[in-house]
């Protein structure tokens, strides 16, 4: 490859997005730079007072079938791909009177906006770019002779380096050659998933996955380890789509850890708070303020609290931010917040705040990739969610209204924790959370113990488990797990049951006047 910069004396450029568009065309024209151009995009050049040649002009061909078929032809592509240092190349360029165009600046029709927008399937159809891709892909690989713009925000650039030297460099070159790759894969698999969701194909022979805008972190989980974030495609409130109000820069295990909170404090209609430490919860609520939700979920579990991350699933308000402040916490989260509550939240200089927009629909599909030593594993989302027509009571006592209530908030709240999940909630609030142990036995027994630290840090008479629920996020394969739970003080279980000695664990509860209730879906969380 050469060294050699490469002076542009004609662009040939068609764009949808017409950011920055006139003044980098102007400049180009200002150094002289022939312009050569297509349909809405010449129009705008020529309106703006700059001198463009049609493409029609320039092939003797016209635009046909409603714009699809203008720049598929030899004098575009042999422009764009003739190697200006192979002789047979330039005699094939004087032979069919084929000019070379040194710079292409185009961008695809807005097929994921389109998308995003709902449109219907036709209009999606008459969204997909072909002359466009075909453009880039050329110029990209004869980036030996010539550059091509995919983004905006690469016109600062190229204008720079022509201004300083006349030329584009080979190493801006082959940056824009990557970027203009990676668009038009990005493109291509958007396409292609949408056509993978039209035709019902949950898991495709090939998958495409796309990610843009980069945000490089400080590290990964350990500072030997580098990261980043992309975003995808996926309309789904949470921490890609969040606005950052304030607080220092997010590091990788924020933004983990943060997700998990705002997916957990979602599935709740009441006013809830999630507290998450290392992607498990410490505290969850519901109550009738978000103030109390607040206060709920952090008497479960205040040492682990500390430093941890909160998530809110309404408007964040000011009484609430004022409790927040009064310990360490790294991000707060939320659909919204009062600037009384920014307010107070930026006197913690180094407090994250995120406000969302929304929140996701718990109930919604979609999928969650995980990698593996030469591969990915692709499952649909938890997306399941109990409710109470959907019990099975199977012991001689049928939990109580109150009993109910707390059952299926801490079954919900089971998806969200590591297994083996063992959580104990009263009146409307975890009391105790055992989470990503071995033994389901040893998850009850932990959780227990955490509720005593708690009750006796806060000076209560009683153990919080003592009246609570406790919910398993799978069948307990013997009765000691469920024995356990019953001497913490628990009264009522919810399980999904499908363990062989389902009857034992049965008539274990029966024996220990617990109610209890199958669910016939598990949460696994790993």
């Amino acid at each position: 490859m050469s060294d050699a910069s490469v002076n542009v004396k004609r662009a040939l450029i068609s764009v949808s997005d017409k950011t920055g568009l006139i003044s980098f065309a102007r400049a180009l024209a200002a150094m002289g730079v022939e312009l050569l151009s297509t349909g809405g995009t010449a129009r705008s050049l020529s309106e703006s007072g700059l001198q463009v040649t049609e493409v029609a002009a320039e092939t003797g061909f016209p635009e046909i079938m409603d714009g699809r078929v203008k720049t598929l032809h030899p004098k575009i592509h042999g422009g764009l791909l003739a190697r200006r240092d192979n002789a047979d190349h330039m005699a094939a360029m004087a032979a069919n009177e084929i000019r070379p165009i040194d710079l292409l600046v185009v961008n695809l029709y807005p097929f994921e906006a389109t998308l995003a927008a709902g449109a219907d399937y036709e209009t999606c159809v008459e969204n997909i770019d072909i002359g466009g891709p075909a453009m880039i892909r050329a110029a990209a690989k004869n980036h030996d002779h010539v550059a091509v713009i995919v983004e905006p925000a690469d016109y600062d650039t190229v204008f720079e380096e022509l201004t300083a030297s006349g030329g584009i460099t080979v190493a801006t070159r082959r940056h824009l050659a990557r970027t203009a790759y990676a668009r038009t894969a990005a493109y291509d698999a958007a396409i292609a998933n949408w056509l993978s969701e039209e035709q019902n194909v949950s898991f495709p022979d090939r998958l495409v996955i796309a990610g843009a805008q980069p945000e490089i972190m400080r590290y990964g989980e350990n500072p030997h380890q580098a990261a980043a974030f992309y975003r995808t495609g996926d309309n789904r409130p949470g921490v890609a789509s969040a606005v950052q109000v304030q607080g220092k820069a997010l590091s990788f295990n924020n933004l983990n850890d943060t997700d998990a909170a705002y997916e957990l404090v979602a599935e709740f209609d009441k006013p809830a708070i999630a507290i998450i430490k290392h992607a498990n919860p410490c505290g969850v609520a519901v109550a009738d303020t978000l103030k109390d939700a607040y206060l709920r979920a952090l008497a479960c579990d205040p040492v682990s609290a500390f430093g941890g991350i909160i998530a809110a699933n309404r408007r964040l308000d000011a009484d609430t931010a004022a409790e927040i402040v009064k310990i360490l916490s790294e991000v707060v989260i939320a659909p919204e917040a009062d600037a009384a509550a920014g307010k107070i939240l930026a006197e913690k200089k180094n407090l994250r705040l995120l406000v969302a927009g929304g929140l996701p629909d718990p109930a919604a599909g979609g999928i969650n990739l995980r990698s593996l030593a030469g591969g990915l594993l692709v499952q649909d989302r938890d997306a399941g969610r109990i409710n109470e027509n959907q019990l099975n009571v199977v012991t001689k006592r049928a939990p109580s209204d109150q009993e109910m209530a707390d059952l299926i908030l801490a079954f919900r709240i089971c998806k969200h924790v590591k297994s083996n999940a063992i959580i104990y909630v009263k009146d409307g609030a975890t009391v105790g959370i055992g989470a990503g142990q071995m033994s389901r036995v040893d998850s009850a027994r932990i959780a227990a113990r955490k509720a005593e630290d708690a009750a006796e840090a806060a000076g209560a008479k009683t153990v919080g488990t003592i009246g609570s629920v406790v919910a398993s996020d799978a069948f307990f394969p013997f009765a000691d797990g469920l024995l356990a739970a019953a001497a913490a003080g628990a009264t009522a279980v919810i399980q999904p049951g499908g363990s062989i000695r389902d009857a034992e664990i049965i008539a274990a509860a029966d024996d220990a006047g617990l109610a209890m209730v199958l669910t016939g879906m598990r949460h696994f969380r790993h």
